[in-house]
């Protein structure tokens, strides 16, 4: 690590700390040229498989379009923002347990669901609805009481 004081590239640890928020490592040190010191962060940088969508495109998983996704699923209902936030963590662990270079978006939509439908059945029925593209009642009816049959 290089010191942002100086620019030497010797700096010894004076001391190490999990952050509680995160999966983050604040490391205190000391330059050893100018003795400054300063904090530095240190992440865990995993890569997820890229996402194939319906059309076959392949792109960068987005937590951004999932977390979208769940909001408008759980607006006005009474599920917290650390829920979801949980759920896309899960969501994240899946992908990289998967051990696999590209995963389905249908498989990412099937583990959504499963989530929302742990937690609140209105947000579940939400979610269904745009990414199964119910086109009538009927389609609505039919997983309502898919849900109904599973209590």
């Amino acid at each position: 690590m290089f010191c942002p004081f100086c620019n030497a590239t010797d700096t010894k640890v004076i001391d190490s700390r999990l952050v509680e928020e995160s999966n983050q490592v604040r490391r205190r040190r000391e330059c050893v040229n100018c003795s400054e010191r300063f904090t530095t962060y240190e992440n865990v940088e995993l890569t997820l498989p890229r996402i194939i969508k319906r059309d076959g495109v392949r792109s960068e998983f987005s937590e951004e379009k999932v977390r979208y996704g769940l909001m408008k699923a759980i607006e006005k209902r009474s599920v917290s923002t650390k829920k979801i936030e949980e759920i896309i963590a899960k969501i994240k662990r899946q992908l990289r347990a998967s051990g696999e270079r590209e995963v389905s978006s249908t498989k990412i939509g099937e583990w959504i669901m499963e989530e929302l439908h742990q937690v609140d059945h209105v947000a579940y029925v939400r979610f269904a609805s745009v990414y199964r593209d119910f086109q009538d009642v009927a389609a609505f009816r039919e997983e309502i009481d898919k849900l109904l049959t599973k209590k």
